[in-house]
């Protein structure tokens, strides 16, 4: 622990070089976002990045993340990423802050239990057989949008019990790829450049705003419908009414909390299931090892919620990942004096951190760059740097309010998909990482072959 004495001040934290005048490091965030941000470990455990002209404190070590998310989490709040957000996300779980946070996160957190989640889990079977059961023996398959194509439709059947939700739905598929796009760019851009017409914010701003004109339709049609005995995430959230307040979401809410699950739920799934299968077809040993589990568990009827937490093998495969292509970059601002690192941090200071290159610091794991989802087995884990240095999904009170609904999801669409086809890159094309709010793909095409 470093004493008040020992402490040192913000002008001490090195800076990162290349920055660039008046953009910072703005310009290298936006031409190599991932190497970049794995480049920021070897400068220090805690290095000052210029957005601009505005300083910015990453922070790369897992010690410092989980101060930051855990243990002085109460000294921060959401950062400059989030304030960009607002034109999609408004005020929902993603962004806001303080009491509010807190009132909306009790009102959906039952939104998202157990319970809840094996309901849904139907609709991710049958979904995930629809998908499966649309291939043909020799097709060629760009994972990345029909895996997109399986999340959004699960969200649909989800979040809304009956078409009143369509236009939301097919509005996601439309303006998901711009907003994907255009994220890293819009967050990373000096506030300087908003006044200029430049295309990743217009695009970015364009998309965010029919997406939200869409939602807000939708939750007005349902208002009108008057109330309906549906449980479906949408009903439950006009529905819903704080325990202690007794008050309920404002439209506005409603269309923030709606946004926020469809654009973060979509993602997340969709680069994960279409990172899983590129990875699984370069080892054939875990594949077959995944289809051996896969056949004691499930057998040939659906795939249920029941057997999600006995698919052992499926779950490292998919915190393996996560691990490699994860969350780019996630910011807190201090809203008091902070110590950090040896560092007094004053009241107004931005702090980032990017678990895509904390999961991938060679001196946390082992051949970080390797493919290993055995590195997730119990004893490997106690010898080695621990659950606390993976944060999936984020931490303490800012982990992601449906992380196992994601789980069950992508479990139950991969283990449909893998018993019934194997899926065959094509060759001449490697997929190449494109930095979002995770780490997705550029394109992975891949060759549908019955098995058997």
């Amino acid at each position: 622990m470093t004493s008040v004495a020992e402490l040192r001040p913000l002008t001490s934290v090195p800076r990162v070089p290349g920055a660039v005048p008046l953009l910072g490091h703005a310009l290298a965030l936006w031409r190599n976002p991932l190497p970049f941000l794995s480049s920021l470990r070897q400068y220090g455990d805690l290095v000052r990045v210029n957005l601009g002209t505005m300083p910015m404190y990453v922070v790369t070590t897992p010690d410092l993340v989980h101060e930051v998310t855990v243990r002085q989490a109460g000294s921060f709040e959401k950062g400059r990423f989030f304030d960009r957000l607002k034109p999609l996300a408004g005020n929902g779980l993603a962004n806001s802050d303080g009491e509010l946070h807190r009132r909306h996160r009790r009102l959906i957190q039952p939104m998202f239990s157990r319970e809840r989640i094996v309901g849904y889990s139907e609709i991710m079977s049958s979904n995930a057989q629809a998908l499966a059961d649309s291939w043909a023996p020799g097709d060629v398959i760009d994972l990345e949008p029909a895996m997109a194509g399986y999340a959004v439709e699960t969200l649909a059947r989800t979040l809304f019990s009956t078409d009143i939700g369509r236009p939301a739905v097919d509005a996601v598929r439309q303006h998901l790829p711009v907003l994907l796009t255009n994220l890293l760019v819009r967050a990373a851009s000096p506030k300087a450049l908003d006044r200029l017409p430049i295309h990743a914010n217009r695009a970015f701003d364009r998309a965010a705003a029919s997406l939200r004109a869409v939602i807000d339709e939708v939750i007005t049609t349902s208002r009108s419908a008057g109330p309906a005995d549906h449980d479906d995430l949408l009903s439950l959230l006009l529905a819903a009414q704080d325990p202690e307040s007794g008050a309920g979401l404002s439209d506005e809410a409603v269309r923030d909390e709606l946004s926020t699950i469809l654009f973060a739920g979509a993602e997340t799934t969709a680069a994960t299931l279409a990172w899983t299968f590129h990875e699984l077809a370069a080892r054939p040993d875990v594949e077959a090892a995944v289809l051996a589990e896969i056949g004691e568990v499930v057998g040939d009827g659906p795939v249920a919620a029941h057997h999600v937490p006995r698919l052992q093998g499926i779950r490292r495969v998919i915190d393996e990942v996560i691990r490699l292509h994860g969350v780019t970059l996630l910011m807190r601002r201090t809203t008091e004096t902070v110590h950090l690192g040896g560092v007094t941090m004053p009241p107004g200071t931005e702090v980032a951190f990017s678990l895509y290159a904390l999961h991938r610091d060679p001196g946390v794991y082992e051949h970080a760059d390797r493919f290993d989802p055995d590195r997730w087995l119990p004893e490997r884990q106690a010898a080695g740097p621990g659950r606390r240095a993976y944060v999936p999904f984020g931490a303490g009170n800012r982990k992601c309010i449906g992380d196992q609904f994601v789980w069950t999801e992508a479990t139950i669409a991969i283990a449909t998909i893998l018993r019934q086809w194997q899926l065959v890159p094509v060759a001449g094309h490697t997929p190449q990482e494109v930095a979002s709010a995770v780490a997705h793909a550029d394109s992975i095409p891949m060759t549908v072959t019955a098995r058997g």
